[in-house]
C-alpha cells in the first residue's frame, strides 16, 4: 500500500488503552476512533489495513491493552453533497478547526428539500477537503433558525477529539435566549428528552428520554419577558426550546413550541409589531469554548447577538423603563 495523504489519513499508530483490555478488536477500534462505524472498522481489519502489533488480527480477536494499532487507510470521499459558494461569517480558523458564525435561516445539513444552501455546501466550498470526513466535518449542530457559533474539525484526528470531548461533556456551550415572563431567578433544567409520541417533528420532555440537562441564569429581566444565559450540560435536540415550553416560559418566536403570541398590557405599537414581526426563536449560541485537538489549549470564540435580537431587547428595555413605578 502506497502512503496515504497525510491530510486525508487516519493516525497510523494509536496505542490500545488498558481499560479496554478484553474487549473484541472492532470494538476496541470503534472506542478509539469514534468519528467511523464499527462496519467499517471491522472491513479494514480484514483488508490488513488495520494491524494488531504489527499482525493481522481478526475483528473478534479481543485485545489485551497496550498494543499498538497500526493504520494504513486513505479516506474516501464521504460528503457527497455539491460544494456552493455561499459567504461565512469565520470566527477562528487553523488547520485543525474553523469555528463560524452561522445566520439564523441556514440550514446545517442538506436533507429533503433542503440539497442547497446548507451550511455543509458552503464548507465544501471553502475547504473541499472536508469532503473526506463525516459530515464535512461537522461535529454539532444549530437549528436553521438558531444562529451563532459553531466549530467544525477539518481532520480527522480533530473530529474525534472533538467528538470525544461533546461526549464527555467538556465543551462548553453558551447561549442566549429571549423567553417570555419576568423570571427572578436562574436554575437548572434536568429533564429528560425523547421525540414527541405522535409529532416526529418535534421533542417533549419524557420519562423514557435521554437525560438533559440546562442551566441557566437571568442576564437581563424585562416587564414580561426575560433575557437569559443558557448552558448546556448534555446536547439534545431542541434542548434549550424543549425546556423552556417544559418551565412555561417558551422561547420568544419558536414556530414549534413557543405557543400563542403574548403581548405584554399595554404595550407600545413599536414593541408589538417587533414581537409579531419576530418569526424565529429568539436563541442564539454565543460562546463556545473547547480544547484544541493539536495544541492542548483552551479555544474560547464568541459570536455577536445579531440585530435581530439586539432590536428585539432595544424594545423590551424601552417598554420596561415606560412602564416603570406604573405596576403593570
Amino acid at each position: 500500500m502506497t502512503d496515504p495523504d497525510p491530510d486525508r489519513s487516519i493516525p497510523r499508530s494509536l496505542r490500545v488503552p488498558e481499560a479496554l483490555a478484553g474487549r473484541r478488536f472492532d470494538a476496541a477500534l470503534a472506542e478509539m476512533f469514534p468519528e467511523f462505524s464499527r462496519s467499517r472498522l471491522s472491513e479494514w481489519i480484514k483488508a490488513g489495513d488495520a494491524l494488531l502489533d504489527g499482525r493481522q488480527a481478526r475483528p473478534r480477536d479481543p485485545v489485551a491493552g497496550g498494543e499498538t494499532v497500526t493504520l494504513e487507510v486513505v479516506l474516501e470521499e464521504q460528503t457527497h453533497d455539491a460544494p456552493e459558494d455561499i459567504p461565512l461569517t469565520v470566527l477562528h480558523e487553523d488547520p485543525e478547526v474553523l469555528v463560524i458564525d452561522k445566520p439564523a435561516g441556514m440550514v446545517v445539513h442538506p436533507g429533503a428539500g433542503n440539497r442547497s444552501g446548507t451550511l455543509v455546501n458552503a464548507l465544501l466550498h471553502r475547504d473541499p477537503a472536508l469532503s473526506a470526513l463525516p459530515r464535512a466535518g461537522v461535529v454539532h449542530r444549530l437549528d436553521k433558525d438558531t444562529s451563532g457559533v459553531m466549530v467544525v474539525a477539518r481532520t480527522v484526528q480533530a473530529h474525534a477529539a472533538l467528538v470525544a470531548q461533546l461526549s464527555a461533556r467538556k465543551v462548553h456551550r453558551q447561549y442566549l435566549a429571549i423567553v417570555v415572563g419576568a423570571l427572578v431567578s436562574g436554575g437548572t433544567a434536568d429533564a429528560a428528552i425523547e421525540r414527541h409520541p405522535r409529532d416526529r417533528l418535534r421533542m417533549a420532555v419524557r420519562d423514557d428520554g435521554r437525560d438533559a440537562v440546562t442551566h441557566f441564569r437571568v442576564r437581563e429581566r424585562f416587564r414580561a419577558h426575560t433575557a437569559l444565559e443558557c448552558r448546556l450540560e448534555t446536547g439534545r435536540t431542541h434542548q434549550i426550546r424543549v425546556h423552556m415550553q417544559h418551565l412555561r416560559h417558551p422561547i420568544v418566536g419558536d414556530p414549534m413550541y413557543g405557543g400563542a403570541l403574548k403581548l405584554p398590557k399595554a404595550a407600545s405599537g413599536e414593541l408589538a409589531a417587533a414581537l409579531r414581526g419576530f418569526r424565529r426563536q429568539a436563541l442564539h449560541a454565543e460562546t463556545l469554548e473547547f480544547v484544541h485537538p493539536r495544541s492542548g489549549e483552551p479555544l474560547r470564540t464568541t459570536a455577536p447577538v445579531p440585530e435581530d435580537m439586539r432590536m428585539l431587547m432595544r424594545c423590551l428595555r424601552e417598554d420596561t423603563k415606560a412602564h416603570a413605578g406604573t405596576g403593570r
